[in-house]
């Protein structure tokens, strides 16, 4: 079989409140970065956060990237510093690492979440003593295992910064993610759970660092009546259409999680019996479900690439997981810690794939999609 419509991997979901907002910015002729949307986002998804917005103070910007940055700004990252990062995730991770001059030590993961391995942490942080920032992201919006995770970072007095990017709207205990660590960060890339076309959020309990992190990101400008600069800053603020655009789609988050669930849950059951296991989450936590993805069995004949050609040639999007930061060109000196006999992630890489996941997929392509997989097998 062969659709005639492109089943995409993710893709924007509008559903109309978003122009309300853009219409808004038009008419009062607010386009330029800062603004009323701006402001109306970082309050709205505050409560969202914590449900009082008088915990969690946000600063919205234009990119998750941006966020990040000045998260390891915030988090004293000097140059040469061993910082202990999340090996399988988007270099958008930890290339922030290396902006402000640190060194990423990469931490394997567990096979429970894919994330980040308590107990490769602990023995990364026996060789890096003075290692003081850790960077965890949550992989396909699955939580990792907060409990051991922050119980080793203070420990050793270290500094988490939380990459939620891909885990808006997941619980772990309860407990909204992007919420543990010192700073956090989510992005509204156009794939994302909800989209602002593009932009992202720092999220942090601590105001000062929430307006040291807008000082930066205006350029760093001082209070005088002239242009007046005494450290080096960033154009890192969103704009208040983009604002808009988050707004409106703030506005059917649980709905787009929901629905990412009914996806999961779809392909979980129509893919049983055969040598596959979907990526993994524990009892303790609520998955935003972000992207479904699939992991072959070890020993098994069939291998990814297979079954992502066999969707290509039915024009049905699938991808690689996320290639290891240690297996990248560009961090192959860099240290690469692990638990386990054989790396988690080496494996995971090895025979795991992302398959379409878009909203608007309905069920009856979805049972195409899966017929296809099972037609490899």
């Amino acid at each position: 079989m062969k659709f005639e419509k492109r089943i995409p991997l993710s893709t924007p979901t509008m559903h109309g409140e978003e122009m309300t907002f853009i219409q808004e910015a038009f008419d009062k002729n607010w386009i330029a970065p800062l603004g009323f949307n701006c402001d109306g986002f970082e309050a709205e998804m505050a409560t969202y956060l914590d449900g009082t917005a008088s915990k969690m103070h946000c600063l919205a910007l234009s990119s998750g990237t941006a966020a990040l940055h000045l998260a390891m700004k915030l988090a004293g990252v000097k140059v040469g510093d061993p910082v202990l990062c999340s090996d399988m995730t988007f270099a958008a991770t930890v290339n922030p690492v290396v902006y402000e001059g640190g060194v990423p030590v990469f931490i394997d993961s567990e096979c429970e979440t894919w994330n980040m391995d308590p107990a490769a942490l602990e023995l990364a942080f026996a060789k890096y003593p003075q290692a003081k920032v850790v960077v965890l992201a949550h992989l396909y919006g699955v939580p990792a295992e907060m409990d051991e995770i922050c119980t080793v970072c203070a420990r050793h007095g270290a500094v988490l910064v939380e990459d939620a990017a891909e885990a808006l709207a997941a619980t772990y205990k309860g407990q909204p993610c992007g919420t543990f660590g010192t700073y956090n960060v989510v992005s509204f890339n156009g794939n994302k759970i909800i989209t602002s076309s593009g932009g992202g959020m720092l999220i942090t309990s601590d105001k000062a660092s929430r307006d040291k992190a807008l000082f930066w990101a205006t350029q760093a400008r001082e209070p005088a009546p002239w242009y007046q600069h005494e450290e080096i800053g960033y154009n890192y603020r969103m704009s208040n259409v983009v604002a808009g655009i988050g707004r409106g789609q703030l506005l059917h988050l649980d709905e787009h999680r929901d629905t990412k669930e009914a996806i999961y849950r779809r392909y979980e059951q129509g893919l049983s019996g055969l040598p596959i296991k979907m990526n993994p989450y524990i009892a303790e936590s609520k998955p935003n479900f972000w992207l479904s993805c699939m992991l072959i069995d070890e020993g098994c004949s069939v291998d990814p690439m297979t079954v992502m050609q066999a969707l290509a040639d039915a024009n049905v999007e699938a991808r690689p997981i996320w290639k290891p930061m240690h297996m990248q060109p560009v961090f192959a000196d860099n240290d690469f810690i692990t638990a386990a006999d054989k790396p988690v992630n080496e494996s995971v890489f090895a025979r795991g794939l992302c398959l379409p996941s878009d909203i608007k997929m309905t069920a009856e392509e979805q049972a195409g999609v899966i017929e296809i997989i099972k037609s490899c097998f």
